[in-house]
This record gives structure tokens, C-alpha cells and sequence, in this order.
């Protein structure tokens, strides 16, 4: 979907589009059916979630503990941040400014890498405690610490899955495979935005957008907020609440 800039400054649509408004609103069409699918895959995600949490709650609860909120909530506050520089980066390539918009955009960049570095942290803690889910789990503490937990609940609580002491150990790795895939996901996404928006600030440094054409900034921010939104859900579903 490419448009042409001409000698003189002025943006021109694609031959396939009546005019740079229709580009502009076909374009916007695309990124938001994409985002409904992205909302769609997560969402499946934080279902299942939710379902065996319901099904397997000590697991739940003794994993929650293995997880530092405080590193979430930093976290959350740099997306939050990187959501409003990006926000600024639309703005200032609306208003003509490309100077400004290069460097809101390049905060965001920085945000994202930001949050990249401190889930490598987390992730080298989990797997140095061998909290990694499948064949290569090894922390028999854990298992020990649901067993615990199960055998303090009050009798009444306890289903007939709950008490089977054995199964519940070896079910135990499960919450690190939820942990592993949902944040691994979004940590994907987060590499790809910051791949998208680099090329953006490149492009934007070149002249290539503004006020009569910034629609691939405008996508690539609401790829940007929907990857920050869904950082908002998995970041009390899963260090938040035990």
C-alpha cells in the first residue's frame, strides 16, 4: 500500500484508491481486523487460564508467589509510558514535525527494550530455579509447596482432583507453562512492534510522512496500544492475583 511523495511535497494515493482518505480508512479497516485476531488468540488464552486456575487453584496460588510484582509493576508503568510516546509520535507527524516525532518515537523504542531486558531478568531467575515447564522442570520445592498448601485447606474445600496428592505434582508445572506462553507471546509482539516502530522512525526521519499521510504510524500505534492493553490483563491475572 504505498504512496507517493512528489517534487512538490505533496502526498499522492495509491493508484487502487480513489483518493488518499479512501487509503487512509482501508488501511485503518486492515489494522483493526488484525487487532480483532490478536484480541481473539489472547483472549482463548485467558480463558484457559482462568478455567484451570478454577480447576487447579493451589498450583495457582503457590506459582503466583514465584513471581516479583514489583518487576510487573515497573513494567507496566514503561508500557504505559511507551503507550503515550507513541501516542506523541502520531501527533508530532500530523503536525508536520518529523524533529519531534523522531524522538517520541525513539523513547518508545527504549520503553520497549526497557521491558524487554527486565522479562530477561525474570525469565533467567525462573530458569536458574528450574521452573520451566515439561521435561526440563526441576523444582521439587514447589511441588512440595502445593502439596502443603493443599494439605492446610479446610476438608471442605477439597475436591476429589485436590486430594490426589500425586496427580497434583505432577500437575504442577502447569501455571509455568501458562506463565511461559502468555508472557512469551506478548514478548514476541513486543519484539515486533520494536521492529515496526524502528522502521517507522527511520522513515519519519526521511521525510516520508506527514499531515496528508502518516497512516503507517497511525497502524503501527494501534499495534503498539493493543500490545500494551493486553499487558494491562496479563499483568494482574498473573502476578497480582494469587
Amino acid at each position: 500500500m504505498s504512496t507517493v511523495k512528489t517534487e512538490d511535497g505533496k502526498f499522492h494515493h495509491a493508484h487502487h484508491f480513489k483518493n488518499l482518505e479512501h487509503q487512509y480508512d482501508s488501511a485503518k479497516q486492515g489494522v483493526w481486523l488484525f487487532m480483532a485476531t490478536e484480541i481473539l488468540m489472547f483472549g482463548g488464552l485467558f480463558v484457559a487460564y482462568l478455567i484451570y486456575k478454577a480447576l487447579y487453584a493451589p498450583i495457582f496460588h503457590v506459582g503466583s508467589t514465584y513471581l516479583d510484582w514489583k518487576l510487573g509493576s515497573i513494567n507496566t508503568v514503561i508500557l504505559i509510558t511507551s503507550s503515550f510516546t507513541m501516542a506523541l509520535g502520531i501527533y508530532y507527524n500530523q503536525k508536520n514535525d518529523p524533529k519531534k516525532a523522531v524522538i517520541a518515537l525513539a523513547i518508545t523504542i527504549l520503553c520497549a527494550m526497557g521491558f524487554m531486558v527486565i522479562k530477561y531478568f525474570e525469565y533467567s531467575h525462573k530458569i536458574h530455579l528450574g521452573l520451566v515447564p515439561g521435561k526440563f522442570f526441576n523444582n521439587p520445592e514447589f511441588q512440595q509447596k502445593v502439596v502443603d498448601f493443599i494439605k492446610a485447606m479446610p476438608e471442605e474445600q477439597l475436591t476429589p482432583r485436590l486430594q490426589d496428592l500425586d496427580a497434583m505434582k505432577k500437575f504442577a508445572p502447569m501455571y509455568f507453562g501458562f506463565y511461559f506462553v502468555m508472557t512469551g507471546l506478548h514478548g514476541l509482539h513486543v519484539l515486533i512492534g520494536i521492529g515496526l516502530i524502528t522502521w517507522m522512525l527511520i522513515k519519519t526521519s526521511k521525510g516520508h510522512f506527514g499531515a496528508d499521510y502518516y497512516t503507517p504510524v497511525e497502524g503501527v500505534g494501534l499495534f503498539w496500544h493493543i500490545v500494551d492493553l493486553i499487558w494491562i490483563y496479563l499483568f494482574p491475572l498473573l502476578y497480582l492475583v494469587g
